[in-house]
């Protein structure tokens, strides 16, 4: 697929979902422990006393598209040339378009005191995160004039606006149990930006001259792109402070007396500061395409839309949230068997976007035969979009890998696209196209961590510093 192609159109769709890796819910895993903070990642008398993935990147990717462009754009993608059929212009038509990464590249968490089941970490993550609302008629005219055939004036057709931003993400996660029922968690996070751009065209005009195979094109909107030093190179993905940024996550979890586990999460609330040498365009220009017939017209499309949006330029910084959620939970663990080799661990989970419209309903269903796990999962969002994911996991108290997606059939859809040209699920419009995958490893080393009634040692009985303050407040000091 042609480069222009890439920055052009899948700029829309290519940074972000709203997903969640549901699956590791409520399974103790390194990941889950980092992403739901007041989640343990330690059994004592078993597990050993530290955990990492040894720089194994754990991660987390998909997208989504809905409407009348998914044929389009998946004919172009595996067939290398447009289908236009399913489009339907001046009709007011919309395609939505989210996805996102996150990758752990670093995570490191030792369990700290038996007496107040405290345990601390560390860890280092990248994101990726974009939205997008795009009309038929932006896609249609990547294929030139031939959809526009009943007039040669329009308006407002290209209105569509698309957002994304990529950051890291260090972190310095504590939980501790106060008592049976209760545990709190906190990630406190320091962000350090990477890129950000945002297009909204807010009015647009076109009249196409299809004599002189050209068009002159009228956008009218914001524009805002970070501070990059030069042309954007790999070397813009290290870490730097020229974007700063923060961000917290408070966890807390309960256990009933008859063993529900209820858990909140208040997830990632933070936002980043743009640099000062970031700028903002409110353009409101026309330019001239020729060569709407040719094979170079995606080229020619893309680099006179780009002189349009680069007009009247203000330099200055600026602040965007990042993705944050509300997150509330209830989990019940059946054995199903004497021996309790085989158990059931059900979880309902709630998400809510913080910053953005989006909510989405789970049901985690894991199935646990010793150290093997099964997981099902269905989710249902506000875009009434349904879907069931499958996650298989090893897992014992010192080493887990797990690999899944939660939009299975879609995923194995796209991917069977892929590979079968001749797939007549190309050219066709579905509820959505969508990928997911999730994969991830880690392991615990150093010596045991050891139950105060075996410990080697003698504990002085003190609790943590949350659990002292607690404590004071409920007093239940003694």
């Amino acid at each position: 697929m042609k480069k222009v192609l890439l920055l052009f159109c899948l700029s829309f769709f290519t940074i972000k979902i709203f997903a969640q890796q549901f699956s590791q819910y409520n399974t103790g895993s390194l990941y889950d422990s980092f992403e739901n903070p007041s989640q343990r990642a330690f059994i004592p008398d078993t597990s050993k006393k530290y955990a990492s993935n040894f720089l194994f990147p754990n991660f987390n990717t998909s997208f989504f598209i809905s409407g009348d462009a998914q044929a389009t754009l998946k004919t172009r993608a595996f067939l290398y040339r447009y289908d236009n059929s399913k489009l339907l212009i001046s009709q007011g038509r919309y395609n939505m378009a989210n996805a996102n990464a996150n990758v752990y590249f670093l995570m490191l968490r030792m369990f700290y005191s038996l007496n107040g089941d405290e345990e601390m970490g560390i860890s280092w993550q990248s994101k990726a995160e974009g939205r997008g609302l795009f009309s038929d008629e932006s896609i249609a005219a990547l294929n030139g004039t031939s959809s526009f055939v009943n007039a040669q004036n329009y308006s407002d057709i290209f209105n569509s606006h698309y957002a994304y931003q990529t950051y890291h993400q260090v972190s310095f996660t504590y939980r501790e149990k106060f008592d049976k029922h209760f545990a709190f968690g906190v990630k406190i996070s320091a962000l350090l930006g990477i890129q950000y751009q945002k297009l909204a065209i807010t009015g647009s005009n076109v009249v196409y001259d299809k004599p002189n195979d050209s068009a002159t094109v009228a956008l009218r909107g914001i524009y805002y792109a970070s501070f990059i030093p030069g042309q954007f190179t790999s070397r813009d993905y290290l870490p730097s402070i020229r974007n700063p940024g923060a961000a917290i996550s408070i966890g807390t979890t309960y256990r009933t007396e008859d063993s529900f586990i209820l858990q909140g999460n208040i997830k990632d609330l933070g936002f980043i500061h743009w640099s000062p040498r970031s700028k903002f365009y409110n353009f409101d220009s026309y330019t001239t395409i020729h060569g709407l017939s040719t094979q170079q017209r995606e080229d020619s499309i893309y680099n006179q839309v780009y002189k349009v949006i680069h007009n009247n330029p203000t330099v200055g910084s600026f602040t965007t949230p990042i993705d944050g959620r509300a997150e509330i939970s209830v989990n019940k663990s059946f054995w199903l068997d004497d021996d309790r080799n085989f158990k059931y661990s059900p979880t309902l989970v709630a998400s809510k976007q913080l910053f953005f419209p989006g909510f989405i309903g789970a049901l985690v269903n894991p199935f646990q035969y010793k150290k093997y796990v099964l997981t099902l999962t269905t989710t249902y969002d506000d875009l009434k979009i349904f879907n069931l994911g499958a996650q298989f996991m090893m897992k014992t108290p010192n080493w887990e890998f797990y690999l899944g997606s939660d939009r299975l059939t879609q995923s194995i859809s796209l991917m069977s696209d892929a590979l079968n040209k001749n797939s007549a699920n190309i050219g066709q419009n579905n509820a959505y196209t969508g990928l997911n995958f999730f994969m991830g490893f880690s392991m615990k080393f150093g010596p045991v961590v050891e139950h105060p009634m075996n410990a080697s040692s003698v504990p002085t009985g003190e609790k943590g510093f949350l659990g002292r303050l607690w404590g004071r407040w409920f007093k239940t000091n003694k």
